[in-house]
């Protein structure tokens, strides 16, 4: 089995929302999973307190930070903006995006994941480095 045949399979996994896949023949046993947990998580607008007093209304910079959305990374990986170090990055702060806006790759094991939004919003925050490794459920951008 070649690259381009295990990237058939996770094509197919993720067309079909499959969490796990199994091929095997007298060379191969590929085995994969993923886990599905949420990419995207709402910041919230209030916080509880444990005593009785009234929550206090939040101060005048808080309001943008209320609507931030943060987009996690699904998986473990080495985040990269661009799908080549000769191209543009596929965001940047101010850019608009969708939820099926690519935003970045995460390369796990040679193989390099498109990264969507999820969520549509404007690019207000860039959390991570060209480079760097990321963990599961890190925050990689912050969207209004």
């Amino acid at each position: 089995m070649n690259l381009e045949q295990v990237d058939s399979l996770i094509e197919k996994m993720e067309r079909a929302s499959l969490t796990e896949i199994s091929y095997k023949d007298k060379d191969v046993d590929i085995k994969l999973k993923r886990e599905l947990a949420p990419a995207v998580t709402q910041v919230p607008q209030t916080a509880e307190t444990k005593t009785s007093a009234p929550v206090q209304p939040a101060a005048a910079a808080a309001p943008a930070e209320e609507e931030a959305i943060t987009v996690k990374a699904p998986m473990v990986g080495t985040f990269y903006k661009a799908p080549s170090p000769e191209e543009e990055a596929y965001v940047k702060v101010g850019d608009k995006v969708t939820s099926t806006s690519v935003v970045c790759i995460l390369e796990a094991m040679k193989l390099f994941n498109e990264i969507q939004a999820e969520v549509s919003g404007e690019i207000v925050e860039i959390l991570v480095d060209d480079g760097d490794m990321v963990e599961y459920n890190q925050p990689l951008f912050k969207l209004r």
